[in-house]
């Protein structure tokens, strides 16, 4: 299935506060996930796979490393728990990285919130609107909601993946 999707990541040690202004909107929560995302190597965007409890996926991706709102063209398809996929993929691509998090899902209508304590890299708060390509300003004006709701600061956000960070973890 593929989606277009204006997204935002920011730092974000408190999620109370979130959670609070979540409620307030009438967001419904998904549920809380412990996710594992495996990097793999490739000659353009991304590929991971997601293994969790909720959300278990093959999801491809390209996006602009780039600070703040930013568009993503996303490929996913499901893949069942156990399926063997991921040691097919590490003996074809190569693992690049993996990121464990605690991630907690909510919706607003179309648009996803994930707060996400990601082991290693600390706290956060990503943004999800998603739709169809014909609907980016919407989307892009949604995502400008909740970032002004939020009140997130320009240095709070993150250009890249969690890969990105926890590769640029591993090297210091």
């Amino acid at each position: 299935m593929e989606q277009s999707i204006i997204e935002f990541k920011a730092r974000c040690a408190d999620h109370d506060r979130i959670r609070g202004l979540l409620k307030a909107k009438g967001a419904r929560f998904v549920g809380t996930d412990h996710q594992v995302d495996t990097y793999f190597r490739t000659p353009q965007g991304r590929l991971k796979l997601r293994e969790g409890e909720i959300e278990n996926s093959l999801v491809s991706y390209l996006r602009p490393n780039q600070s703040g709102p930013k568009q993503s063209e996303v490929t996913l398809s499901p893949v069942p728990p156990n399926s063997g996929i991921k040691s097919v993929l590490a003996k074809a691509l190569g693992v690049l990285a993996v990121v464990d998090k605690k991630r907690e899902i909510y919706f607003v209508e179309n648009v996803k919130i994930h707060l996400d304590d990601v082991a290693g890299l600390g706290r956060f708060v990503e943004v999800e609107a998603i739709g169809k390509a014909d609907e980016v300003e919407k989307l892009q004006a949604q995502c400008d909601e909740f970032l002004r709701e939020f009140g997130l600061q320009a240095g709070q956000f993150e250009a890249g993946s969690y890969s990105d960070l926890v590769l640029a973890r591993a090297r210091t």
